[in-house]
């Protein structure tokens, strides 16, 4: 993966506070993919071996039974609780604009996580943040 893209990972709030050893070791274990927009990314109920993806440039719509739930765009992600449960997925995910992402199996993340915790402890933190805000908004 180039500079560039490393440089990109630094700037995700999920890796920001990473040092270069451990954005090398996610960018060496990544493999970037493109899609067009309005093709679906993953699929509710699908089990797939490459289970999280971070959006480099694009915006996707999360959905489940046609009702958006999400949008996302740079520097966020998906699919990282089929990764960590290895449950199938429980929303669509479509891109809305023509998106880049980088996509890594549950073998990369559990590879990743289990050399280098630090890295999992921002995919736990997002996770927390995110459960808060879903908790926040379902109390308004």
């Amino acid at each position: 993966m180039a500079k560039e893209s490393i440089a990109l990972l630094k700037q995700v709030p999920l890796f920001s506070q990473l040092g270069d050893k451990h954005l090398q070791a996610i960018a060496r274990s990544a493999r970037e993919l493109k899609f067009p927009a309005g093709k679906p990314i993953v699929k509710e109920g699908e089990q797939s071996n490459v289970g999280f993806y971070l959006i480099l440039d694009g915006q996707v719509e999360v959905r489940r039974g046609g009702q958006v739930l999400a949008k996302l765009g740079s520097g966020q992600f998906f699919g990282e609780m089929s990764v960590l449960d290895g449950q199938p997925r429980s929303a669509d995910v479509y891109a809305v604009s023509d998106t880049t992402c980088l996509a890594l199996t549950s073998w990369d993340i559990k590879g990743l996580t289990t050399t280098y915790p630090e890295i999992a402890m921002g995919i736990i933190s997002e996770l927390a943040r995110r459960l808060r805000q879903t908790s926040m908004q379902l109390s308004e």
